[in-house]
């Protein structure tokens, strides 16, 4: 067991890895922004928040889905999860294709993720990037999860982006596919909280123009709602541990395989060093995904205040496993 003094070095080796990463790959003109100052909600706005976040609380919730896994296994009831979230997606008339736009940094892990994911937000908007975070749980409130330019979305755009989704959404209750099964006839054909605010970022990251987005997996990778992003810039695996066990699996190794969901075809993968067994697991599913290469952090030894300007341990795929 990884102590609490080692536990952040991992973390910060691999946040600096990521950002090595971003510097070589997203260099380009960029447009300083000047921040809008911001505005007490007034009464109505306040009210008008209160009442999209009642709907939103009337959805079916995370916990009624974990539950659902547990009873069906997770492979069992996961196996649709990016059928059902690119379902929801055409309701709304939202291509997957549409989120290459975002430029996506998905992020997964045990430990480090949530980290990794302000550092590299801060880094890319101090460097003139608008940018989109998506992340969980909220501490105070639920916008706090998805947040515009460093900050979480104001409540008059909150209310905005979920009524535009939500009304879709109704409209086109009676478009429900068999082929989801029964089960997602839950809230009458609505998704569920989670899923409902998976689409909702990814709906307001392209109609706010940002210019890349990072996002953070909810639980795993492989069924994880997010992982309907088809090709982000980078996949990022920070350090693994033993997490929902009950979900992902009792060893390493399964939630190795669980975690490494989300390589993708052609698109790089970075992560650091994990235990053997997990890292051979990681090391094949990036493979047996088609990712480009497979980077990993260097020890933070090597980090002399400043980020490295190499990388090395980088696999090209196929590589001989």
């Amino acid at each position: 067991m990884l102590s609490h003094r080692s536990r952040v070095r991992v973390s910060v080796t691999c946040r600096w890895t990521v950002l090595d990463f971003l510097r070589r790959h997203l260099a380009g003109p960029v447009v300083t922004r000047s921040m809008s100052a911001s505005v007490e909600p007034s009464t109505r706005e306040h009210g008008e928040y209160e009442r999209a976040v009642q709907v939103l609380n009337g959805l079916q919730t995370n916990a009624a889905v974990l539950e659902q896994i547990r009873r069906l296994g997770d492979r069992q009831y996961g196996a649709m999860e990016v059928a059902r979230v690119q379902h929801y997606m055409d309701r709304i008339r939202l291509e997957p294709q549409k989120l290459d736009q975002l430029q996506a940094i998905h992020i997964t892990g045990t430990k480090g993720k949530g980290s990794v994911g302000v550092m590299c937000e801060s880094i890319l908007r101090a460097h003139g990037l608008r940018t989109g975070f998506y992340i969980s749980p909220h501490l105070l409130e639920v916008r706090e999860r998805i947040r515009l330019d460093g900050h979480p979305i104001s409540k008059s755009l909150f209310v905005k982006y979920f009524w535009d989704v939500y009304n879709k959404l109704d409209k086109t209750r009676d478009m429900f596919s068999s082929s989801l099964g029964p089960r997602e006839q839950h809230s009458g054909n609505m998704p569920s909280y989670f899923r409902f605010l998976t689409v909702m970022a990814f709906n307001l990251f392209l109609q706010e123009k940002v210019d890349v987005a990072i996002v953070e997996v909810g639980i795993g990778g492989t069924y994880d709602s997010t992982n309907v992003i088809p090709s982000p810039v980078v996949s990022v695996i920070t350090s693994l541990g033993f997490d929902h066990m009950d979900i992902l699996g009792s060893s390493l190794p399964e939630i190795a395989w669980q975690k490494g969901g989300i390589c993708k075809a052609g698109r790089p993968v970075l992560t650091l060093p994990q235990r053997r067994d997990a890292m051979d697991v990681i090391r094949q599913r990036a493979a047996e995904l088609k990712a480009s290469s497979l980077q990993v952090a260097p020890p933070l030894s090597s980090y002399p205040g400043r980020p490295p300007s190499k990388l090395p341990l980088i696999y090209p795929f196929p590589p001989s496993l």
